[in-house]
This record gives C-alpha cells, sequence and structure tokens, in this order.
C-alpha cells in the first residue's frame, strides 16, 4: 500500500523530527530576524554568523525546520539558471547575466564543500544531469536550449549526445537524444535541511519551531507569543509567502508532486542501466524529475494539481489519487523494466511563483525587511545563492553577489481570483494537450507558447 503525505518520503527515510526545537515563549530582540526555517533561511543564517560570529540571528518557523519544499524535493542540486535571460537583461545587461550564470554553477561546489566542512551526510553524489528528448518536436527544443545555455555563458558544461549514447546511459524507450549538463549532484533533501539546521545551532543561531508569524513590519515581527524586534528582518517564506497577511498574491504557490518506489532488484538495474546516477528529466512541457536514490529507489516528480484556488496549500504533503496515477505513468513510460515496482510513498508539496516567473532577492534599506524567493523550482541550489546575498544585504556588504541583476527585482502581483487560478489551469491544460499532439508524432505545438502567455511565463 502507498503511504500518502507525511511531508515527503525524505522524512520517512530519516524519520520525522520527534522532538521539536522550543517555540517562542515571549518578546524577544535580536540583530536580525528569519522568518522560515527552510533552505533559504538557514544559508542566510549560516552566511550572516560565518561574516559576523557575534551576531544575534534567530530563526521563526511555523512548523518545523525542512517542513516545506525544503524537505521535499527532488533532489537536484544543478546550479542551473531556469529563468527568463532577457528579463534580467533588460535591465542590468548581458554580461549582469552571465555574471549569475556563472554564480548559480557555483553553487553546487559551495553547498557540497559546506556539507564536508559541518559534517553533513545528505547522499550527495556528483554526477550529470540529463534531459532526455523522445520524439522530433522535443529534439528540436533540446537543440534549441543547449545553444541558449551556451549562448548564456554555460557552453563549457552543457552538450548534446545522440539516441545510442542516451540508452546506454539509461534505457528509456522512444529516447532520440539527451541534453548532458555536467557539474551537478544528487542528493537526499531532508537529510541536508537537517544538517544544515544543527549546523547553524553549533554556530549560536536560535531557532524557533512551531512559531507562526502573523505579521511582519518594520523592526519587529509578530507572533502570537509576542514580538521579536529586529533592525533587519528577512522573509524566507518561498511557496508558504502566501499564507502572510498581504501577501497571498505576490507568489503563486505551484503544486508539485513525486512517487518513490520500493528499492529495485539488481535485475531490474541492469535492464534500465542508470549507473551514472543522473539526475533525470525530459523535455515534455509538463516535464518530469527523476533520480535513483542511495539504496536504489526511483523517485519521479511532475505537476499534479498545479494550483489549488485561492492559494490553498497542501495537507501533510499529501497528493490527490489522479496525480499519484499520473506520475505512475510517467515511471512505467520512461522506465518500463519496473512497472511491477511498488510504490512506497507519494507526496507533493509547494513552490514559490512570481507574476514574470523569475527569482528575487532584496532589501528595502528604509524598511529594514528582505525577502528570498520565488525559485520556481529550482531552490536547492538557488536557496545558498540567495543565502549568501541575502546575508550580504543585511550586513551592508557591497559583494559581486550584491550587484547580481535579481537583487532588488519586483513584480506586479498576481491576479485576484479567479483569474489565476484560470490561468494555471489553463496553462497546464494547454501544455498537456501539445504533449500529446507532439509524443503522437506532430510539430512543435504552439499550444505551450499559448499557455506562457496565459500566465506570463514565456
Amino acid at each position: 500500500m502507498t503511504r500518502l503525505g507525511d511531508v515527503s518520503f525524505w522524512y520517512a527515510d530519516i524519520g520525522l523530527p520527534q522532538a521539536r526545537r522550543p517555540a517562542l515563549s515571549g518578546p524577544a530582540k535580536a540583530d536580525v530576524v528569519i522568518v522560515g526555517a527552510g533552505y533559504t533561511g538557514l544559508w542566510t543564517a549560516y552566511y550572516l554568523k560565518q561574516i559576523d560570529p557575534a551576531l544575534s540571528v534567530v530563526v521563526l518557523e511555523k512548523s518545523f525546520a525542512g517542513f516545506g519544499a525544503s524537505g521535499r524535493n527532488g533532489g537536484w542540486l544543478s546550479g542551473g539558471f531556469a529563468w527568463n535571460h532577457a528579463r534580467y537583461a533588460a535591465s542590468a545587461g548581458d554580461e549582469a547575466v552571465r555574471a549569475m550564470v556563472h554564480a548559480m554553477m557555483g553553487t553546487v561546489d559551495e553547498v557540497i564543500a559546506a556539507a564536508e566542512a559541518e559534517g553533513i551526510d545528505a547522499d550527495i553524489r556528483r554526477c550529470d544531469e540529463l534531459m532526455v528528448a523522445t520524439n522530433p518536436a522535443q529534439m528540436q527544443r533540446l537543440q534549441a536550449e543547449a545553444a541558449h545555455r551556451a549562448h548564456w555563458g554555460e557552453d563549457a558544461r552543457v552538450f548534446t549526445i545522440g539516441a545510442e549514447e542516451t540508452r546506454a546511459r539509461i534505457a528509456i524507450p522512444d529516447a532520440q537524444g539527451a541534453m548532458v549538463v555536467t557539474g551537478t549532484a544528487r542528493i537526499q533533501p531532508a537529510k541536508l535541511v537537517r544538517g544544515l539546521a544543527e549546523a547553524v545551532e553549533r554556530l549560536g543561531v536560535t531557532i524557533h519551531e512551531g512559531t507562526e508569524v502573523t505579521r511582519i513590519l518594520p523592526g519587529r515581527v509578530e507572533t502570537r507569543a509576542g514580538s521579536v524586534r529586529a533592525p533587519v528582518i528577512l522573509r524566507c517564506t518561498e511557496g508558504f509567502t502566501a499564507t502572510l497577511p498581504g501577501a497571498r498574491r505576490e507568489w503563486l504557490p505551484m503544486n508539485s508532486a513525486q512517487i518513490a518506489t520500493e528499492p529495485l532488484p539488481p535485475e531490474v538495474w541492469a535492464q534500465i542501466g542508470w549507473d551514472g546516477h543522473e539526475i533525470l528529466g525530459d523535455f515534455d512541457h509538463t516535464y518530469c524529475y527523476c533520480q535513483r536514490t542511495r539504496e536504489g529507489r526511483i523517485t519521479v516528480g511532475a505537476r499534479g494539481v498545479p494550483y489549488k484556488f485561492g492559494s490553498r496549500l497542501d495537507h501533510n504533503g499529501t497528493p490527490d489519487a489522479e496525480t499519484v496515477r499520473r506520475l505512475t505513468a510517467i515511471l512505467h513510460r520512461h522506465f518500463p523494466a519496473a512497472r511491477q515496482a511498488r510504490i512506497d510513498h507519494a507526496w507533493c508539496g509547494v513552490l514559490g511563483v512570481p507574476r514574470d516567473w523569475c527569482a528575487t532577492v532584496g532589501l528595502d534599506r528604509t524598511t529594514g525587511i528582505g525577502w528570498a524567493g520565488g525559485y520556481v523550482g529550482t531552490g536547492v541550489s538557488t536557496s545558498n545563492l540567495a543565502g549568501r546575498t541575502l546575508a550580504d544585504l543585511a550586513l551592508e556588504r557591497a559583494t559581486p553577489l550584491t550587484a547580481l541583476p535579481w537583487v532588488g527585482r519586483k513584480v506586479r502581483a498576481w491576479e485576484p481570483e479567479p483569474l489565476r487560478w484560470l490561468g494555471v489551469r489553463s496553462m497546464y491544460r494547454l501544455y498537456a494537450a501539445a504533449d500529446r499532439a507532439e509524443a503522437a508524432g506532430g510539430p512543435p505545438s504552439k499550444l505551450a507558447a499559448l499557455g506562457n502567455r496565459l500566465t506570463g511565463r514565456g
């Protein structure tokens, strides 16, 4: 029987935290208050203390450290630039965007180095990223994407391979080729966030779990247990930002879901291959993301019900039955040798999506309130760059990171309901229709471009 929810499989793997850190018990003061104990908030706290060990840093978390996307994601430490290059370049120029691409690539080594320095065992395995095309329309997108990424500075790590070499790596039926991205890694997400929380505590950071923030104001953060006052307040709530007062339309909480198989026997792995343990995706418009885990499971992720009306969230990571069915169909399509494998776990979570689909980080000097997020699904590596940047901004350090084009970027809010619900649902319906048409041998579908225009993604 498939286990549903319970936050994620990654916590089933290591066990949910049994003892929670003490909640805030009354009014307090600090030099910096961070709202949210996921990757972004914890990396920010980590680098703040690295720069200034005497700094007083308090992290407030509604549930427990790593409850959100940091403990539920696909485990891709990719260092990829996943947003619209031209939108950043329009205000900052091409070279500034290339500098950000380079900074993003550096996050893989940075995260691994920090994990090694802090003794964090997160099943980290250096590998390639493999993005597979299974029909002619996808092959056209593959070639265009590889050229695009080379133009923006990833030419040294991105290349394409043909059908035979792709299948020699992973035996995916109908694979016609793949885009290979070197310099990436696979991780166990919950292990990383748990280890990072312990590391910042060793540095003297205070984490209050079970402490819901009810309001963020200049100079103070309000909770039901009292206010925490600080000259600098950093909001690191990513997909949960919509739960804060006045922020419901700022970043849309996009749903993503995953399944994990039982450990596969050697004879099944002999048919699949995947000896390089690549992080794996495809060129469907409704793309998937997969990994081969430490103990020989396959995880498959994709958008399930992409958005819930009124920016509502899931309940403890529990997905709906139709989403589990869709993910299982992807598993069977890409890995037919695993068709008889039991699905041990299924879960879901949310990621933050700005109206222009471009991540942002910043700090308003007039209010002392900073923010980071809107990663659109690439938060494992992006959160590290955001944490380093927020630390520099909070300490008023002018560095190459604070000059990157995502710093200070703000966009308009999402439309009120039912418009945003209709827009996002329609976009994914158009994506699915485009994928069906292309899988039947058709040319690149224009339906996906229409879907992008509906929501400002393209």
